[in-house]
């Protein structure tokens, strides 16, 4: 069995989607204070790094992070090839078998410097959304940090994903993963509230 590690690392000084909270750690109780541990702690959004979107992020009665489905999060995936693409459409699957994939992942390799933000990405066109739920698709990934522009206010793939039951895990790193079948292993925090949560995100494969 092989493991790939496809989370963001967390670090000061990492880039955020701009306006978000900075990322912040720091061991707040050091040993020299506490006598025998050395304790941290973090200042960070919801979604730092690779996370997923809870519906809430996009809709006031949309279900929070606690209210979903962790089978949602482990199982099988499929990771396929967008290198290229200034965004992804339902004809972009033309010839594409995704048939009883639950989990797919689309890798575009856009992001090329993890040390700073992207202005533009690949995105999710909305008349995907359709075509994946009727292959059976719940959960979609991508390694940018959104299924939409940068610059997008009205989120339209956000809202077309949510009405067709698929649900967002972004923000990965698939450089070095071969596109093929993999099992995704993404589980958010428990957050009461939470409108989207970081993510330690691995493929398992055999």
């Amino acid at each position: 069995m092989r493991i790939f590690d496809i989370s963001r690392k967390l670090e000061n000084g990492m880039p955020v989607w701009p306006g978000d909270t900075p990322f912040q750690f720091e061991v707040s109780w050091p040993m020299e204070e506490s006598g025998s541990v050395n304790v941290g702690r973090l200042e960070l959004s919801t979604h730092t790094g690779t996370h997923v979107d809870a519906p809430f992020h996009f809709d006031n009665d949309g279900k929070r992070i606690i209210e979903l489905d962790l089978s949602l999060y482990i199982g099988p995936a499929r990771v396929l090839n967008m290198i290229g693409k200034e965004s992804i459409s339902a004809a972009d699957l033309n010839g594409i078998d995704i048939d009883g994939c639950k989990r797919v992942l689309f890798r575009t390799l856009a992001w090329q410097n993890p040390a700073e933000f992207p202005e533009k990405i690949p995105y999710i066109e909305p008349d995907l959304a359709p075509l994946l739920a009727s292959k059976g698709v719940k959960l979609i990934g991508l390694d940018v940090p959104s299924v939409d522009p940068i610059d997008s206010k009205e989120l339209p793939a956000h809202h077309s994903l949510y009405d067709n039951g698929i649900h967002i895990l972004e923000s990965l790193m698939l450089e070095g993963i071969e596109p093929g079948d993999y099992e995704l292993i993404a589980l958010p925090l428990p957050l009461v509230e939470g409108d989207g949560s970081p993510v330690r995100a691995i493929l398992r494969q055999w």
